[in-house]
């Protein structure tokens, strides 16, 4: 199904808190441009109590209470946007939590927030992002807490950027960055990270890429692609600086070929500040379910 098709239900995951307001914002246009509905999820981690099952039961009722009045709160405002939803208050742990979610409710996308101040390292190549984004049968958004605050806002209209990274999820990634593009009108700006034997061979992948997917340079939708050599992770992050894109699509793979523990899609999610969209391949969509993917070796 194609990313347009897919995107009738958001999963956002928030920490009431304020530090996932970021994540809401942008699932609200998402659900505006996309006529969506969202799941507005929380989830009361173990990992914060050292145990749940160490909590009065008196105390759990009313941190479940005081979340869901809090969630209820925040749909009756996406209500007066036109926007329905539904709340999910649930014990136990978040990534597990969110992946029964998409499950439950066919979600399109899972939107999460990051902590700005660090960059989406600190959180989103930890625990709870990371291993979301791998075992997700969806794509998942995660946006920074200021990703537009101060000098890190995002130039009005900014066009969307996709990487250019030749995996089993391009494909997947190529049309939820083109529907992005459609959707609110921006430009798609494709960059692709020569190697050094393209480079050798003063090869410009671009025109053979375009023409790969069907990607219409003279189209409707206003189309560019640059060519940066040198490491993609390194590319990207130049891109970002030059165009100050709304949002970056990458497709990710299910275990990382690169060396350590993290590949491109990760050392991304650390260094930048701009909402990165980590889109999975399609025909693993659909081959993965949840018994299978919590015993995925995540590397």
């Amino acid at each position: 199904m194609s990313f347009a098709g897919s995107m009738k239900t958001i999963v956002v995951a928030t920490d009431l808190e304020g530090k996932s307001e970021a994540a809401m914002e942008y699932a609200r246009k998402l659900a505006l441009a996309y006529s969506a509905r969202i799941v507005i999820a929380h989830g009361l981690d173990p990992i914060e109590y050292a145990a749940i099952e160490a909590v009065p039961g008196r105390v759990r009722r009313k941190l479940t209470e005081a979340a869901r009045a809090k969630l209820d709160s925040m749909g009756a405002e996406l209500l007066q946007e036109g926007i329905h939803s539904h709340t999910e208050v649930r014990q136990g742990a978040v990534v597990q939590m969110l992946l029964e979610l998409v499950r439950q409710y066919d979600a399109g996308l899972v939107v999460l927030g990051t902590r700005g101040h660090y960059g989406a390292g600190p959180i989103a190549v930890g625990a709870i992002a990371e291993r979301l984004v791998r075992l997700s049968q969806c794509p998942v958004l995660a946006v920074a807490a200021d990703w537009n605050a101060g000098e890190n806002r995002p130039t009005p209209g900014g066009p969307v950027l996709l990487a250019m990274d030749r995996n089993e999820a391009l494909e997947s990634a190529v049309d939820a960055a083109s529907s992005l593009a459609t959707a609110f009108k921006r430009t798609l700006i494709i960059v692709h990270a020569r190697t050094p034997a393209e480079v050798s061979a003063f090869l410009n992948p671009c025109a053979t890429t375009l023409k790969q997917f069907g990607i219409q340079v003279d189209g409707d939708l206003p189309v560019r692609c640059i060519v940066k050599d040198g490491h993609p992770a390194e590319a990207l992050t130049q891109a970002i600086a030059q165009y100050s894109p709304s949002i970056l699509v990458l497709g990710v793979k299910r275990k990382s070929d690169s060396r350590g523990p993290h590949g491109t899609a990760f050392n991304l999610l650390a260094s930048s500040r701009v909402p990165v969209l980590c889109v999975p391949a399609a025909a693993v969509v659909h081959a993965v379910n949840l018994e299978e993917t919590v015993s995925m070796e995540i590397g």
